[in-house]
């Protein structure tokens, strides 16, 4: 008898054993059909897990107690690092949304979860000052939104690949610049639901109305910057805008050029590149792109010319490092931190703007 009860014993062990196997193999399977990692996404790989899984739970796909898929699993399905699928986990234990147990692993141990609302943000190219906006706005909103940031680098194919693969977002943040194709941009654009669109940076003339706009007044922001400036640039006599004929931003910028140069009788240049450019004694070079800036400072450097004092710079976008380079270089910039907190503004409150952002100046030795 005593043998019969051992036997039996270690049976109903063995299929125990075998169930759990099983279970944790079927959920497993369910698992990587709903959670994804997107490599060409910028948003943290921990943080796109978690809210995969936090979206999974919200929808019923994962039930209270089903055991999650280890660390090393992971790995090896979501092509992450160990040390993002633990820190994702992490994360969620945080949230009291999972529990861990020593030797078994981790479970689902509530699926009363609030699901933060899905962003989708597409950035033309990264820089200091996007890079800013994108940390102000994770900020603002809190742990109430998902973000999920891509940068497509002004390519409207890239964009347009990006952008045709999700689905169900609460709201598409856009900056949209683009190199080429961009009347085939602004019509992809126009068929996103206009409660759900915030655009950011400019307007869009062919995206029909009854959306959110936070833009720059490109043409309005250079002429009041200059305008500003004008004491600093009384002892110059001529200003040359560096703008490439492929560029992605605005002409409206060149226009407000002009009018300021018009009004203050300066002698002014547009010029497409710099590789040739004479370096004169008067000249003022306002650059828009940092490469520009760059190569410039390099032929300052090796003419007999001082920067500040028989030639000066002005730099759109502040960065940190302008504050230091050559001295500190003169720089015109529109306001991220404005433009995050107008996004998040828009988004927490469900409300539609149009706002122009501030532009600001910051004076220094280049001038």
């Amino acid at each position: 008898m005593s043998c019969y009860l051992y036997l039996m014993s270690c049976y109903l062990c063995l299929m125990s054993c075998y169930l759990y196997i099983k279970n944790k193999q079927m959920n497993n399977s369910v698992f990587f059909d709903h959670i994804r990692v997107d490599s060409y996404s910028s948003t943290p790989k921990y943080l796109q897990l978690a809210h995969a899984i936090l979206g999974a739970i919200k929808e019923g796909k994962f039930q209270k107690n089903n055991i999650l898929p280890s660390l090393n699993e992971l790995t090896t399905h979501l092509e992450i690092s160990r040390e993002t699928a633990d820190r994702g986990y992490k994360y969620l234990r945080y949230l009291g949304i999972l529990k861990a147990v020593p030797g078994k692993g981790h479970f689902i141990s509530k699926t009363e979860v609030y699901a933060p609302r899905r962003i989708c943000l597409l950035v033309n190219k990264i820089s200091d000052g996007k890079n800013l906006f994108y940390h102000e706005l994770m900020e603002a909103l809190g742990n109430n939104v998902s973000i999920d940031f891509y940068i497509y680098n002004n390519d409207f194919l890239l964009f347009k690949r990006l952008l045709q693969q999700r689905h169900d977002y609460a709201y598409y943040v856009i900056l949209p610049h683009f190199m080429d194709n961009e009347e085939e941009a602004e019509a992809l654009i126009d068929t996103l639901p206009k409660e759900k669109l915030i655009l950011l940076d400019k307007r869009l003339k062919r995206v029909r109305k009854n959306h959110t706009n936070i833009y720059e007044d490109f043409e309005g922001d250079i002429y009041t910057a200059l305008e500003q400036a004008l004491p600093s640039l009384e002892k110059y006599h001529t200003l040359k805008l560096i703008f490439h004929k492929k560029s992605y931003l605005p002409f409206d910028i060149k226009r407000g050029f002009h009018r300021f140069c018009q009004q203050y009788a300066f002698e002014r240049t547009v010029l497409d590149k710099i590789d040739s450019i004479q370096l004169n004694k008067g000249e003022v070079y306002v650059c828009v792109n940092d490469d520009d800036m760059v190569n410039l400072l390099d032929k300052i450097s090796a003419s007999h010319l001082t920067l500040g004092k028989d030639l000066g710079m002005i730099s759109y976008n502040e960065t940190p490092l302008k504050k230091y380079i050559a001295g500190g270089i003169t720089t015109i910039s529109t306001d991220y931190k404005q433009m995050a907190f107008l996004t998040a503004q828009s988004i927490k409150e469900n409300k539609q703007q149009d706002i122009a952002l501030n532009f600001c100046l910051q004076l220094r030795a280049s001038l």
